[in-house]
Protein backbone atom coordinates (compact mmCIF):
# COMPACT_ATOMS: atom_id res chain seq x y z
CA UNK A 1 0.00 0.00 0.00
CA UNK A 2 1.59 3.29 -1.02
CA UNK A 3 1.73 6.28 1.32
CA UNK A 4 -0.55 8.38 -0.85
CA UNK A 5 -3.47 6.00 -0.34
CA UNK A 6 -2.72 5.77 3.37
CA UNK A 7 -2.96 9.55 3.76
CA UNK A 8 -6.22 9.93 1.84
CA UNK A 9 -9.39 8.71 3.58
CA UNK A 10 -12.75 9.19 1.79
CA UNK A 11 -15.07 11.62 3.56
CA UNK A 12 -18.12 10.27 5.37
CA UNK A 13 -21.69 11.58 5.64
CA UNK A 14 -23.05 14.11 3.15
CA UNK A 15 -19.53 15.23 2.26
CA UNK A 16 -18.76 11.61 1.32
CA UNK A 17 -21.90 11.45 -0.85
CA UNK A 18 -20.83 14.55 -2.76
CA UNK A 19 -17.20 13.50 -3.05
CA UNK A 20 -17.79 9.86 -4.10
CA UNK A 21 -21.21 10.01 -5.74
CA UNK A 22 -20.13 8.48 -9.05
CA UNK A 23 -18.03 5.58 -7.72
CA UNK A 24 -20.52 4.65 -4.99
CA UNK A 25 -23.53 4.88 -7.29
CA UNK A 26 -21.87 2.67 -9.91
CA UNK A 27 -20.81 0.09 -7.32
CA UNK A 28 -24.27 0.20 -5.71
CA UNK A 29 -25.85 -0.46 -9.11
CA UNK A 30 -23.60 -3.47 -9.80
CA UNK A 31 -24.34 -4.88 -6.33
CA UNK A 32 -28.07 -4.32 -6.95
CA UNK A 33 -27.81 -6.51 -10.06
CA UNK A 34 -26.27 -9.21 -7.86
CA UNK A 35 -28.64 -8.73 -4.92
CA UNK A 36 -31.94 -8.64 -6.82
CA UNK A 37 -32.20 -12.31 -7.92
CA UNK A 38 -30.40 -13.62 -4.84
CA UNK A 39 -32.80 -11.81 -2.50
CA UNK A 40 -35.75 -13.39 -4.33
CA UNK A 41 -34.18 -16.85 -4.23
CA UNK A 42 -33.23 -16.62 -0.55
CA UNK A 43 -36.75 -15.53 0.41
CA UNK A 44 -38.37 -18.33 -1.56
CA UNK A 45 -35.97 -20.94 -0.14
CA UNK A 46 -36.74 -19.59 3.34
CA UNK A 47 -40.49 -20.17 2.81
CA UNK A 48 -41.12 -16.40 2.88
CA UNK A 49 -43.06 -14.57 0.14
CA UNK A 50 -40.34 -13.77 -2.47
CA UNK A 51 -40.94 -10.02 -2.36
CA UNK A 52 -39.93 -10.04 1.32
CA UNK A 53 -36.34 -10.68 0.30
CA UNK A 54 -36.45 -7.44 -1.67
CA UNK A 55 -37.99 -5.56 1.26
CA UNK A 56 -35.04 -6.65 3.41
CA UNK A 57 -32.56 -5.51 0.74
CA UNK A 58 -34.34 -2.13 0.54
CA UNK A 59 -34.29 -1.64 4.33
CA UNK A 60 -30.70 -2.92 4.53
CA UNK A 61 -29.65 -0.32 1.98
CA UNK A 62 -31.81 2.75 2.46
CA UNK A 63 -32.35 2.62 6.25
CA UNK A 64 -29.34 0.80 7.72
CA UNK A 65 -26.75 2.85 5.78
CA UNK A 66 -27.37 5.81 8.11
CA UNK A 67 -26.47 3.80 11.23
CA UNK A 68 -23.85 1.26 10.14
CA UNK A 69 -20.35 1.23 11.60
CA UNK A 70 -18.65 -0.27 8.54
CA UNK A 71 -18.03 1.61 5.32
CA UNK A 72 -18.08 -1.05 2.64
CA UNK A 73 -20.36 -3.90 3.76
CA UNK A 74 -23.68 -4.57 2.06
CA UNK A 75 -26.67 -5.35 4.27
CA UNK A 76 -29.32 -7.75 3.05
CA UNK A 77 -30.78 -11.27 3.23
CA UNK A 78 -28.22 -14.07 3.37
CA UNK A 79 -28.17 -17.67 2.19
CA UNK A 80 -26.50 -18.57 5.49
CA UNK A 81 -29.75 -17.92 7.36
CA UNK A 82 -32.03 -19.92 5.02
CA UNK A 83 -31.84 -23.03 7.18
CA UNK A 84 -32.86 -21.15 10.34
CA UNK A 85 -35.64 -19.13 8.70
CA UNK A 86 -37.17 -22.10 6.88
CA UNK A 87 -36.93 -24.15 10.08
CA UNK A 88 -38.74 -21.44 12.04
CA UNK A 89 -41.54 -21.23 9.46
CA UNK A 90 -41.97 -25.02 9.45
CA UNK A 91 -41.92 -25.46 13.25
CA UNK A 92 -44.13 -22.48 14.06
CA UNK A 93 -46.57 -23.09 11.20
CA UNK A 94 -46.91 -26.90 11.43
CA UNK A 95 -47.90 -27.04 7.76
CA UNK A 96 -49.38 -23.53 7.52
CA UNK A 97 -46.57 -21.46 5.96
CA UNK A 98 -48.44 -18.17 6.18
CA UNK A 99 -48.90 -18.60 9.94
CA UNK A 100 -45.35 -19.91 10.32
CA UNK A 101 -43.95 -16.88 8.46
CA UNK A 102 -45.74 -14.41 10.72
CA UNK A 103 -44.78 -16.22 13.94
CA UNK A 104 -41.16 -16.49 12.75
CA UNK A 105 -41.23 -12.71 12.23
CA UNK A 106 -42.12 -12.23 15.91
CA UNK A 107 -38.99 -14.14 16.97
CA UNK A 108 -36.98 -12.20 14.41
CA UNK A 109 -38.07 -8.81 15.82
CA UNK A 110 -37.03 -9.87 19.34
CA UNK A 111 -33.69 -11.12 17.94
CA UNK A 112 -33.22 -7.74 16.23
CA UNK A 113 -33.71 -5.94 19.55
CA UNK A 114 -31.19 -8.31 21.16
CA UNK A 115 -28.69 -7.45 18.41
CA UNK A 116 -29.16 -3.77 19.23
CA UNK A 117 -28.42 -4.60 22.89
CA UNK A 118 -25.36 -6.60 21.81
CA UNK A 119 -24.04 -3.43 20.19
CA UNK A 120 -24.99 -1.15 23.10
CA UNK A 121 -23.22 -3.44 25.58
CA UNK A 122 -20.21 -3.65 23.23
CA UNK A 123 -20.46 -7.35 22.42
CA UNK A 124 -19.04 -6.84 18.94
CA UNK A 125 -16.18 -9.10 20.03
CA UNK A 126 -18.58 -12.06 20.21
CA UNK A 127 -17.18 -13.70 17.06
CA UNK A 128 -13.77 -14.01 18.74
CA UNK A 129 -15.23 -16.39 21.36
CA UNK A 130 -16.17 -19.10 18.85
CA UNK A 131 -13.49 -21.40 17.37
CA UNK A 132 -13.01 -20.87 13.64
CA UNK A 133 -13.26 -24.60 12.86
CA UNK A 134 -16.72 -24.69 14.46
CA UNK A 135 -17.89 -21.57 12.60
CA UNK A 136 -16.66 -22.92 9.26
CA UNK A 137 -18.26 -26.29 10.06
CA UNK A 138 -21.57 -24.54 10.72
CA UNK A 139 -21.32 -22.68 7.39
CA UNK A 140 -20.40 -25.86 5.50
CA UNK A 141 -23.42 -27.65 6.99
CA UNK A 142 -25.63 -24.74 5.94
CA UNK A 143 -24.20 -25.06 2.42
CA UNK A 144 -25.02 -28.79 2.27
CA UNK A 145 -28.58 -28.13 3.50
CA UNK A 146 -29.07 -25.38 0.89
CA UNK A 147 -27.94 -27.75 -1.87
CA UNK A 148 -30.22 -30.54 -0.59
CA UNK A 149 -33.26 -28.25 -0.40
CA UNK A 150 -32.70 -26.62 -3.80
CA UNK A 151 -32.09 -29.71 -5.96
CA UNK A 152 -35.85 -30.49 -6.26
CA UNK A 153 -36.45 -26.82 -7.19
CA UNK A 154 -33.65 -26.89 -9.77
CA UNK A 155 -35.37 -29.91 -11.38
CA UNK A 156 -38.81 -28.28 -11.00
CA UNK A 157 -40.22 -31.25 -9.08
CA UNK A 158 -43.64 -30.92 -7.55
CA UNK A 159 -43.04 -29.26 -4.12
CA UNK A 160 -45.17 -31.99 -2.49
CA UNK A 161 -42.45 -34.52 -3.39
CA UNK A 162 -39.93 -33.00 -0.95
CA UNK A 163 -42.35 -31.58 1.61
CA UNK A 164 -41.41 -32.28 5.22
CA UNK A 165 -38.04 -33.90 4.40
CA UNK A 166 -34.97 -33.10 6.47
CA UNK A 167 -31.55 -32.54 4.86
CA UNK A 168 -30.38 -36.16 5.11
CA UNK A 169 -33.67 -37.44 3.71
CA UNK A 170 -33.46 -34.92 0.86
CA UNK A 171 -29.95 -36.10 -0.05
CA UNK A 172 -31.01 -39.76 0.04
CA UNK A 173 -33.95 -38.98 -2.27
CA UNK A 174 -31.94 -37.23 -5.01
CA UNK A 175 -32.43 -40.20 -7.41
CA UNK A 176 -36.18 -39.88 -6.88
CA UNK A 177 -36.06 -36.16 -7.67
CA UNK A 178 -34.09 -36.87 -10.86
CA UNK A 179 -36.65 -39.47 -11.98
CA UNK A 180 -39.46 -36.93 -11.54
CA UNK A 181 -37.73 -33.91 -13.09
CA UNK A 182 -39.40 -31.47 -15.45
CA UNK A 183 -37.29 -31.50 -18.64
CA UNK A 184 -37.80 -27.89 -19.79
CA UNK A 185 -37.24 -26.27 -16.41
CA UNK A 186 -34.33 -28.60 -15.65
CA UNK A 187 -32.53 -27.44 -18.80
CA UNK A 188 -32.81 -23.83 -17.61
CA UNK A 189 -31.74 -24.84 -14.10
CA UNK A 190 -28.70 -26.84 -15.20
CA UNK A 191 -27.51 -24.22 -17.71
CA UNK A 192 -27.97 -21.53 -15.04
CA UNK A 193 -25.94 -23.60 -12.58
CA UNK A 194 -23.19 -24.05 -15.20
CA UNK A 195 -23.07 -20.27 -15.67
CA UNK A 196 -22.84 -19.65 -11.91
CA UNK A 197 -20.08 -22.23 -11.41
CA UNK A 198 -18.16 -21.42 -14.59
CA UNK A 199 -18.22 -17.60 -14.39
CA UNK A 200 -15.26 -17.29 -11.94
CA UNK A 201 -13.06 -19.13 -14.47
CA UNK A 202 -13.59 -16.56 -17.23
CA UNK A 203 -10.33 -14.69 -17.77
CA UNK A 204 -11.64 -11.66 -19.69
CA UNK A 205 -11.82 -8.92 -17.04
CA UNK A 206 -14.44 -6.87 -18.94
CA UNK A 207 -16.84 -9.80 -19.26
CA UNK A 208 -16.14 -10.85 -15.68
CA UNK A 209 -17.38 -7.48 -14.44
CA UNK A 210 -20.94 -8.57 -15.31
CA UNK A 211 -22.44 -10.31 -12.24
CA UNK A 212 -23.09 -14.01 -12.88
CA UNK A 213 -26.69 -13.83 -11.53
CA UNK A 214 -27.46 -11.14 -14.13
CA UNK A 215 -26.10 -13.42 -16.88
CA UNK A 216 -28.35 -16.19 -15.56
CA UNK A 217 -31.39 -13.90 -15.80
CA UNK A 218 -30.41 -12.77 -19.31
CA UNK A 219 -30.48 -16.44 -20.30
CA UNK A 220 -33.32 -17.79 -18.14
CA UNK A 221 -36.03 -15.19 -18.83
CA UNK A 222 -35.83 -15.37 -22.66
CA UNK A 223 -35.59 -19.18 -22.46
CA UNK A 224 -38.70 -19.29 -20.25
CA UNK A 225 -40.59 -16.99 -22.63
CA UNK A 226 -39.55 -19.09 -25.63
CA UNK A 227 -40.78 -22.27 -23.89
CA UNK A 228 -43.97 -20.47 -22.82
CA UNK A 229 -43.78 -21.39 -19.15
CA UNK A 230 -46.86 -19.29 -18.37
CA UNK A 231 -49.06 -21.73 -20.31
CA UNK A 232 -47.07 -24.96 -20.48
CA UNK A 233 -45.63 -25.31 -16.96
CA UNK A 234 -47.24 -25.67 -13.50
CA UNK A 235 -47.68 -22.47 -11.43
CA UNK A 236 -44.75 -23.31 -9.14
CA UNK A 237 -42.30 -23.02 -12.08
CA UNK A 238 -42.27 -19.20 -11.97
CA UNK A 239 -41.65 -16.65 -9.22
CA UNK A 240 -44.74 -14.91 -7.84
CA UNK A 241 -44.09 -11.39 -6.54
CA UNK A 242 -47.21 -9.26 -6.20
CA UNK A 243 -47.27 -5.52 -5.48
CA UNK A 244 -44.81 -3.93 -3.05
CA UNK A 245 -47.47 -1.52 -1.80
CA UNK A 246 -49.94 -4.34 -1.14
CA UNK A 247 -47.32 -6.26 0.86
CA UNK A 248 -46.24 -3.42 3.15
CA UNK A 249 -48.05 -4.24 6.40
CA UNK A 250 -47.24 -4.95 10.03
CA UNK A 251 -46.95 -8.71 9.50
CA UNK A 252 -45.15 -9.83 12.68
CA UNK A 253 -47.17 -12.01 15.06
CA UNK A 254 -45.85 -12.34 18.62
CA UNK A 255 -48.27 -15.03 19.78
CA UNK A 256 -45.53 -17.62 19.14
CA UNK A 257 -44.12 -16.60 22.52
CA UNK A 258 -46.69 -18.97 24.03
CA UNK A 259 -44.51 -21.79 22.64
CA UNK A 260 -41.77 -20.62 24.99
CA UNK A 261 -39.05 -23.18 24.23
CA UNK A 262 -39.49 -22.92 20.47
CA UNK A 263 -39.64 -19.12 20.55
CA UNK A 264 -36.46 -18.82 22.65
CA UNK A 265 -34.66 -21.34 20.42
CA UNK A 266 -35.26 -19.28 17.27
CA UNK A 267 -34.60 -15.93 18.94
CA UNK A 268 -31.19 -17.30 19.98
CA UNK A 269 -30.50 -18.74 16.53
CA UNK A 270 -31.51 -15.57 14.66
CA UNK A 271 -29.51 -13.37 17.03
CA UNK A 272 -26.45 -15.59 17.43
CA UNK A 273 -25.87 -16.89 13.90
CA UNK A 274 -26.86 -13.59 12.26
CA UNK A 275 -24.50 -11.70 14.58
CA UNK A 276 -21.60 -14.13 14.00
CA UNK A 277 -21.97 -13.98 10.21
CA UNK A 278 -22.20 -10.17 10.25
CA UNK A 279 -19.15 -9.73 12.49
CA UNK A 280 -17.05 -12.17 10.45
CA UNK A 281 -17.99 -10.33 7.24
CA UNK A 282 -17.12 -6.94 8.74
CA UNK A 283 -13.73 -8.31 9.82
CA UNK A 284 -13.08 -9.82 6.36
CA UNK A 285 -14.09 -6.68 4.45
CA UNK A 286 -11.92 -4.48 6.69
CA UNK A 287 -8.96 -6.52 5.44
CA UNK A 288 -9.98 -5.71 1.84
CA UNK A 289 -10.52 -1.98 2.43
CA UNK A 290 -7.83 -0.17 0.38
CA UNK A 291 -7.90 2.70 2.90
CA UNK A 292 -7.30 0.38 5.90
CA UNK A 293 -10.26 1.76 7.85
CA UNK A 294 -11.38 -0.16 10.93
CA UNK A 295 -15.11 -0.64 11.34
CA UNK A 296 -16.94 -0.02 14.58
CA UNK A 297 -18.32 -3.54 15.13
CA UNK A 298 -20.63 -2.49 17.97
CA UNK A 299 -22.15 0.35 15.98
CA UNK A 300 -22.60 -2.00 13.04
CA UNK A 301 -24.40 -4.54 15.23
CA UNK A 302 -26.80 -1.82 16.37
CA UNK A 303 -27.44 -0.94 12.71
CA UNK A 304 -28.10 -4.56 11.74
CA UNK A 305 -30.38 -4.93 14.77
CA UNK A 306 -32.36 -1.84 13.75
CA UNK A 307 -32.67 -3.23 10.23
CA UNK A 308 -33.82 -6.64 11.47
CA UNK A 309 -36.38 -5.09 13.81
CA UNK A 310 -37.93 -3.05 10.99
CA UNK A 311 -37.69 -5.88 8.46
CA UNK A 312 -39.29 -8.32 10.92
CA UNK A 313 -42.20 -5.99 11.65
CA UNK A 314 -42.90 -5.53 7.92
CA UNK A 315 -42.45 -9.20 6.98
CA UNK A 316 -38.92 -9.19 5.56
CA UNK A 317 -36.13 -11.72 6.00
CA UNK A 318 -33.40 -11.26 8.61
CA UNK A 319 -30.39 -9.37 7.27
CA UNK A 320 -26.66 -9.55 7.88
CA UNK A 321 -23.53 -7.96 6.44
CA UNK A 322 -23.40 -10.26 3.42
CA UNK A 323 -19.91 -11.34 2.34
CA UNK A 324 -20.31 -11.97 -1.42
CA UNK A 325 -22.13 -8.69 -2.08
CA UNK A 326 -19.72 -6.81 0.20
CA UNK A 327 -16.70 -8.26 -1.63
CA UNK A 328 -18.26 -7.24 -4.95
CA UNK A 329 -18.79 -3.77 -3.52
CA UNK A 330 -15.08 -3.44 -2.70
CA UNK A 331 -14.03 -4.86 -6.07
CA UNK A 332 -16.24 -2.37 -7.91
CA UNK A 333 -14.54 0.62 -6.31
CA UNK A 334 -17.00 1.63 -3.57
CA UNK A 335 -15.58 4.17 -1.13
CA UNK A 336 -18.28 4.83 1.48
CA UNK A 337 -21.49 3.52 3.02
CA UNK A 338 -23.42 5.33 0.27
CA UNK A 339 -22.77 2.36 -2.04
CA UNK A 340 -24.94 0.26 0.31
CA UNK A 341 -27.59 3.00 0.21
CA UNK A 342 -27.59 3.04 -3.60
CA UNK A 343 -27.91 -0.76 -3.76
CA UNK A 344 -31.10 -0.54 -1.69
CA UNK A 345 -32.34 2.47 -3.66
CA UNK A 346 -31.97 0.67 -7.01
CA UNK A 347 -33.79 -2.40 -5.63
CA UNK A 348 -36.69 -0.14 -4.56
CA UNK A 349 -36.74 1.62 -7.94
CA UNK A 350 -36.80 -1.67 -9.83
CA UNK A 351 -39.59 -3.16 -7.70
CA UNK A 352 -41.73 -0.06 -8.18
CA UNK A 353 -41.15 0.27 -11.92
CA UNK A 354 -40.46 -3.22 -13.27
CA UNK A 355 -42.00 -5.80 -10.92
CA UNK A 356 -43.70 -7.74 -13.81
CA UNK A 357 -40.23 -8.63 -15.14
CA UNK A 358 -39.48 -10.46 -11.88
CA UNK A 359 -42.46 -12.77 -12.41
CA UNK A 360 -40.80 -14.05 -15.60
CA UNK A 361 -37.93 -15.61 -13.61
CA UNK A 362 -38.04 -19.44 -13.44
CA UNK A 363 -37.57 -20.78 -9.92
CA UNK A 364 -35.07 -23.27 -11.36
CA UNK A 365 -32.75 -20.35 -12.18
CA UNK A 366 -32.98 -18.99 -8.63
CA UNK A 367 -32.29 -22.49 -7.28
CA UNK A 368 -29.14 -22.62 -9.43
CA UNK A 369 -27.89 -19.40 -7.83
CA UNK A 370 -28.49 -20.76 -4.33
CA UNK A 371 -26.89 -24.13 -5.09
CA UNK A 372 -23.77 -22.28 -6.27
CA UNK A 373 -23.71 -20.45 -2.91
CA UNK A 374 -24.12 -23.77 -1.11
CA UNK A 375 -21.25 -25.28 -3.10
CA UNK A 376 -18.98 -22.39 -2.09
CA UNK A 377 -19.86 -22.87 1.59
CA UNK A 378 -19.41 -26.66 1.54
CA UNK A 379 -16.73 -26.99 -1.14
CA UNK A 380 -14.32 -29.92 -0.66
CA UNK A 381 -11.49 -27.36 -0.44
CA UNK A 382 -12.98 -26.28 2.94
CA UNK A 383 -12.37 -29.81 4.26
CA UNK A 384 -8.88 -29.87 2.72
CA UNK A 385 -8.09 -26.45 4.22
CA UNK A 386 -9.07 -27.70 7.67
CA UNK A 387 -6.88 -30.78 7.22
CA UNK A 388 -3.93 -28.54 6.32
CA UNK A 389 -4.43 -26.52 9.51
CA UNK A 390 -4.49 -29.72 11.55
CA UNK A 391 -6.17 -33.10 11.89
CA UNK A 392 -7.86 -31.94 15.09
CA UNK A 393 -9.34 -28.95 13.19
CA UNK A 394 -10.73 -31.27 10.52
CA UNK A 395 -12.27 -33.47 13.23
CA UNK A 396 -14.00 -30.49 14.91
CA UNK A 397 -15.13 -29.15 11.52
CA UNK A 398 -16.53 -32.53 10.39
CA UNK A 399 -18.29 -33.28 13.69
CA UNK A 400 -19.91 -29.81 13.61
CA UNK A 401 -21.12 -30.47 10.04
CA UNK A 402 -22.57 -33.90 10.87
CA UNK A 403 -24.27 -32.90 14.13
CA UNK A 404 -25.79 -29.85 12.40
CA UNK A 405 -27.14 -32.02 9.58
CA UNK A 406 -28.62 -34.62 11.92
CA UNK A 407 -29.77 -32.22 14.67
CA UNK A 408 -29.66 -28.43 14.26
CA UNK A 409 -27.29 -25.46 14.21
CA UNK A 410 -27.23 -24.71 17.93
CA UNK A 411 -26.46 -28.32 18.84
CA UNK A 412 -23.83 -28.47 16.10
CA UNK A 413 -22.04 -25.35 17.37
CA UNK A 414 -22.23 -26.55 20.99
CA UNK A 415 -20.85 -30.03 20.20
CA UNK A 416 -18.06 -28.51 18.09
CA UNK A 417 -17.00 -26.22 20.95
CA UNK A 418 -17.13 -29.04 23.54
CA UNK A 419 -15.02 -31.27 21.28
CA UNK A 420 -12.50 -28.45 20.86
CA UNK A 421 -12.21 -28.12 24.66
CA UNK A 422 -11.72 -31.88 25.06
CA UNK A 423 -8.90 -31.78 22.49
CA UNK A 424 -7.33 -28.83 24.32
CA UNK A 425 -7.43 -30.79 27.59
CA UNK A 426 -5.76 -33.72 25.83
CA UNK A 427 -3.02 -31.34 24.65
CA UNK A 428 -2.32 -30.19 28.21
CA UNK A 429 -4.48 -27.08 28.60
CA UNK A 430 -5.29 -26.63 32.31
CA UNK A 431 -9.03 -26.35 33.02
CA UNK A 432 -8.33 -23.22 35.08
CA UNK A 433 -7.28 -21.38 31.90
CA UNK A 434 -10.29 -22.32 29.76
CA UNK A 435 -11.94 -18.96 30.31
CA UNK A 436 -9.08 -16.85 31.66
CA UNK A 437 -5.49 -16.57 30.52
CA UNK A 438 -3.17 -14.71 32.95
CA UNK A 439 -2.02 -11.76 30.81
CA UNK A 440 0.54 -9.20 32.01
CA UNK A 441 1.18 -5.94 30.13
CA UNK A 442 4.33 -3.94 30.90
CA UNK A 443 5.82 -0.81 29.33
CA UNK A 444 9.50 0.04 29.00
CA UNK A 445 11.02 2.66 26.73
CA UNK A 446 8.82 2.70 23.65
CA UNK A 447 7.77 -0.93 23.89
CA UNK A 448 4.75 -2.66 25.35
CA UNK A 449 5.35 -6.29 26.29
CA UNK A 450 2.35 -8.60 26.61
CA UNK A 451 3.04 -11.91 28.39
CA UNK A 452 0.38 -14.61 28.19
CA UNK A 453 0.57 -17.58 30.56
CA UNK A 454 -0.93 -21.09 30.76
CA UNK A 455 -2.83 -21.22 27.45
CA UNK A 456 -4.10 -18.95 24.69
CA UNK A 457 -7.25 -20.58 23.29
CA UNK A 458 -10.53 -19.49 21.70
CA UNK A 459 -12.51 -19.49 24.96
CA UNK A 460 -10.15 -17.15 26.83
CA UNK A 461 -9.16 -14.85 23.98
CA UNK A 462 -11.71 -12.15 24.83
CA UNK A 463 -9.77 -11.40 28.03
CA UNK A 464 -6.49 -11.29 26.10
CA UNK A 465 -8.04 -9.04 23.47
CA UNK A 466 -9.31 -6.64 26.13
CA UNK A 467 -5.74 -6.14 27.36
CA UNK A 468 -4.42 -5.70 23.82
CA UNK A 469 -7.03 -3.07 22.96
CA UNK A 470 -6.00 -0.99 25.98
CA UNK A 471 -2.55 -0.43 24.45
CA UNK A 472 -2.36 3.03 22.83
CA UNK A 473 -1.33 3.25 19.15
CA UNK A 474 2.09 4.30 17.91
CA UNK A 475 4.29 1.92 19.91
CA UNK A 476 6.07 -1.37 19.39
CA UNK A 477 4.06 -4.23 20.90
CA UNK A 478 5.70 -7.55 21.68
CA UNK A 479 3.32 -10.46 22.39
CA UNK A 480 5.16 -13.22 24.26
CA UNK A 481 3.68 -16.75 24.24
CA UNK A 482 6.70 -18.48 25.81
CA UNK A 483 4.86 -19.52 29.00
CA UNK A 484 1.77 -20.93 27.26
CA UNK A 485 1.22 -24.68 27.11
CA UNK A 486 -0.98 -24.35 24.02
CA UNK A 487 -1.80 -21.67 21.48
CA UNK A 488 -4.73 -22.60 19.26
CA UNK A 489 -5.48 -21.80 15.62
CA UNK A 490 -8.26 -19.30 16.42
CA UNK A 491 -5.97 -17.24 18.68
CA UNK A 492 -3.16 -17.16 16.10
CA UNK A 493 -5.65 -15.90 13.49
CA UNK A 494 -7.01 -13.28 15.88
CA UNK A 495 -3.52 -12.09 16.86
CA UNK A 496 -2.80 -11.57 13.16
CA UNK A 497 -5.98 -9.48 12.91
CA UNK A 498 -4.83 -7.41 15.90
CA UNK A 499 -1.41 -6.94 14.27
CA UNK A 500 -3.05 -5.79 11.02
CA UNK A 501 -5.38 -3.33 12.75
CA UNK A 502 -2.70 -1.93 15.07
CA UNK A 503 -0.16 -1.38 12.29
CA UNK A 504 -2.80 0.17 10.01
CA UNK A 505 -3.55 2.92 12.57
CA UNK A 506 -2.64 6.46 11.35
CA UNK A 507 -0.30 6.88 14.35
CA UNK A 508 1.70 3.86 13.25
CA UNK A 509 3.16 1.19 15.50
CA UNK A 510 4.31 -2.40 15.08
CA UNK A 511 3.49 -5.81 16.54
CA UNK A 512 5.70 -8.90 16.85
CA UNK A 513 4.67 -12.32 18.18
CA UNK A 514 7.47 -14.11 20.02
CA UNK A 515 8.08 -17.05 22.33
CA UNK A 516 6.97 -19.90 20.05
CA UNK A 517 10.40 -21.49 19.62
CA UNK A 518 9.55 -24.38 21.95
CA UNK A 519 6.04 -24.84 20.58
CA UNK A 520 5.51 -27.72 18.18
CA UNK A 521 3.00 -27.02 15.38
CA UNK A 522 0.29 -29.69 15.09
CA UNK A 523 0.56 -29.43 11.29
CA UNK A 524 2.66 -27.69 8.64
CA UNK A 525 0.15 -24.83 8.31
CA UNK A 526 1.58 -21.46 9.53
CA UNK A 527 -1.51 -20.87 11.69
CA UNK A 528 -1.84 -24.38 13.11
CA UNK A 529 -2.29 -24.87 16.86
CA UNK A 530 1.04 -25.07 18.72
CA UNK A 531 1.88 -27.17 21.78
CA UNK A 532 4.78 -26.33 24.11
CA UNK A 533 7.02 -29.40 24.15
CA UNK A 534 8.90 -28.21 27.28
CA UNK A 535 5.80 -27.48 29.38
Amino acid sequence: MNSKIKKYIPADGLAGLKENFKTDAISGFVVFLLALPLSLGIAKASEFPPIMGLITAIIGGIVVSFFMGSRLTIKGPAAGLIVIVAGAVAEFGQGDNNLGWKLALGAMVVAGIIQILFGIFKLGKLADFFPLSTIHGMLAAIGIIIIAKQIPVLLNDNPALAKGMGPIELLVNIPKFILNLDAKASIIGLVSLSIMLGWPYIKNTTIKMIPAPLVVLLFAIPAELYMDFAHSEPPYALVKIGSLIDNINLNADFSGISQTGLFIKYVIMFALVGTLESLLTVKAIDLLDPYKRKSNANKDLIAVGIGNTFAGLLGGLPMISEVARSSSNVNNGAKTRWANFFHGFFVLLFVLLAAPLLEMIPNAALAAMLISVGIKLAHPKEFIHMLHIGKEQLLIFTVTVLVTLFEDLLVGIAVGMILKMIIHMYNGTPISSFFKAPTVVSFEGDEYKVEINKAAIFSNFLGIKRKLEEIPPGHHVSICLKKTKLVDHSVLENLEHFKHDYEAHPDGGSVTIIGLDNHKPLSSHPKSSRKNVLA
